[in-house]
Order: C-alpha cells, then sequence, then structure tokens
C-alpha cells in the first residue's frame, strides 16, 4: 500500500490513532455537553462552540497570569486552569439559560435561531477583549514532547493527558447522572416534565443547572483545545458541525453512544487525512456516517425510555 512495509504501516497507524487522541478528547468533551443539552433537555445550542473558547482563553489568562505574576507556578497551573475554564464556562451557561433559553423550551427552531445569534455576539465578545489574532497559551513543560516505547513509534504526552481527562469527566457526568440524587430530577425533568413538576421537582432550576454542566463540559473541551491549536475568536465554530455529528451518529441522549462515536469518527479523520488530503479524509468519513445513518437512524445506539 504506497510503497510502505506492514512495520511502517503498522507504526503509521499506530501514531495517528494516538495523535488522533487530542481530537477525540476535544470532540468527546464537546458531545458530552451537547448531549446534555440536545439529548436531555432538547434544545439546540448553536453557541456551543463558543463555549468551548470561553475555556480556551480562560486557559490563556491563566497562562499569562502564571507566567507575568507567578512563574513558580507555570509547572503546575494548568490543572488548576481546567478547573477555572470550567467554573467560567458554567457560570456564562447559567447566565445564558436564565436570561435566554428558559423562554424558548419546546420551541427548537427558536433556541436555534436566538443561539446562532448568541454565538456572533460572542465571537465580537471576543475580539474585542482578546483582539482578532489567535493567541497561545504557555503549556507546562510535562505536556511537551512524546513518549516513545519503540524506536518508530511517538506517542504525543499532551494527547495521553487529555484523554485522561476527558475519561475523568466522562465517569464523574456518568456518575452525576445515574448515581446521585440530582441526576434522578434530570432523568425525571427529561421523561416527563409535568409529573416531575407534580412530586416536587424544581424543573426550572433542574434545566438551569443541566444546561450550565453542559456548557462548563464544553469550557474542558476548551482546556483540551488548548494542547492542540491557538485560540481565536472563531475556534469554537469550526468543531460546533462535528459535535453535532458525534451527537447524532451516537444517538441523542445516549452518553455510550457519544464516546463510541466521538472515538470512531476522531480515529477515521485522523487515519485517513494521513493517506488522504485533509479535505477528503473528511469527506470520506462523512459519506460513511451518512450511509451508517440511512441504515440506521437513530444512531449507534438509543436511549431507553419507558413511555
Amino acid at each position: 500500500m504506497g510503497g510502505y512495509s506492514m512495520a511502517d504501516l503498522w507504526a503509521i497507524l499506530v501514531m495517528q490513532g494516538f495523535s488522533g487522541l487530542s481530537l477525540f478528547s476535544v470532540l468527546m468533551l464537546m458531545a458530552l455537553g451537547l448531549a446534555i443539552i440536545f439529548g436531555q433537555m432538547g434544545v439546540i445550542n448553536m453557541a456551543h462552540g463558543e463555549f468551548m473558547t470561553i475555556g480556551a482563553y480562560a486557559i490563556y489568562v491563566c497562562s499569562k497570569v502564571a507566567s507575568t505574576y507567578l512563574p513558580a507556578l507555570l509547572p503546575y497551573y494548568f490543572v488548576f486552569a481546567i478547573a477555572i475554564a470550567f467554573l467560567v464556562a458554567f457560570g456564562v451557561g447559567y447566565a445564558v439559560e436564565y436570561l435566554l433559553i428558559r423562554h424558548l423550551y419546546r420551541r427548537p427552531l427558536d433556541t436555534l435561531l436566538a443561539t446562532w445569534g448568541l454565538s456572533l455576539i460572542m465571537q465580537q465578545v471576543f475580539r474585542s477583549v482578546f483582539g482578532a489574532r489567535e493567541v497561545s497559551a504557555t503549556l507546562p513543560n510535562w505536556l511537551m514532547g512524546a513518549w516513545k516505547p519503540t524506536p518508530t513509534i511517538d506517542i504525543p504526552l499532551n494527547g495521553l493527558f487529555v484523554m485522561l481527562v476527558s475519561v475523568l469527566v466522562t465517569l464523574a457526568v456518568v456518575l452525576f447522572l445515574y448515581r446521585s440524587n440530582w441526576g434522578l430530577r434530570v432523568r425525571a425533568t427529561t421523561q416527563n416534565r409535568v409529573m416531575a413538576r407534580a412530586v416536587g421537582i424544581n424543573t426550572s432550576r433542574t434545566d438551569r443547572i443541566t444546561f450550565a454542566l453542559g456548557c462548563g463540559i464544553a469550557g474542558i473541551a476548551g482546556a483540551a483545545f488548548t494542547t492542540i491549536a491557538s485560540t481565536g475568536p472563531t475556534s469554537g465554530s469550526l468543531y460546533i458541525v462535528d459535535t453535532f455529528l458525534v451527537v447524532v451518529f451516537g444517538g441523542t441522549a445516549s452518553l455510550m453512544g457519544t464516546l463510541a462515536s466521538a472515538f470512531s469518527i476522531a480515529q477515521a479523520q485522523s487515519i485517513l487525512t494521513f493517506f488522504m488530503t485533509n479535505a477528503m479524509g473528511k469527506v470520506t468519513t462523512l459519506l460513511t456516517i451518512i450511509v451508517i445513518l440511512m441504515l440506521r437512524p437513530e444512531g449507534l445506539f438509543t436511549a431507553k425510555v419507558r413511555r
């Protein structure tokens, strides 16, 4: 195949697979937040990418503060900055739900148009505050370089780290939704809002926290994004289509489907773009997903809901 030996092909597949870990982590975290908002609440949030950008800019600001005022903390700041990125995106999401989204429930077209307008406003705010040029955070030294298990295979350390973060966040979300009283309220509100309200659940507060949680997870995706690319006002919008694709392909309201879909799409794009052009790799991946969705419109996994 293309003059490559079997050993070369194996090394390429392994390295491209691991290089796709960072893309997988970003898509996974973005789709996880969107699956909660779209799958659990039925809100089409076109500004979801901008919440990722909020997280990325939060990492950049923390990087500048650490390098300027607290240089001794540069090796350690990134872990704390991830938590700050989550809190900032969570807080903005909480305010957006209260001021805008809560007036548009059960009106999906209106939420689509309103959040699309919100995304444009947020992009302009980013330009006004941080400028139109892309910026990059200063990463700790332990995130740089690669691990070499063999002389022909290089595994990027940043990919391993952000994959660990995505796994921990996914486990936390699963525990939150399926092993906590608050998660029980979220699922009850999703399945039957009127009955949930009748048994004393504050559905408005549940919606607000759920929306903010999805935005906060997008903020963590922004933190992962800073390890693979620079941040600009439109960085988040570049991922919104892929994120919706992951959610629909995996099955709305299915966290397992989101995980499987994000991994499949990230690895397919990473490997195919090595042997093809970047555009052809994405087109091939998209066509494959379209064919699968034609055969299985509900996606890879479906949520079991009692009717």
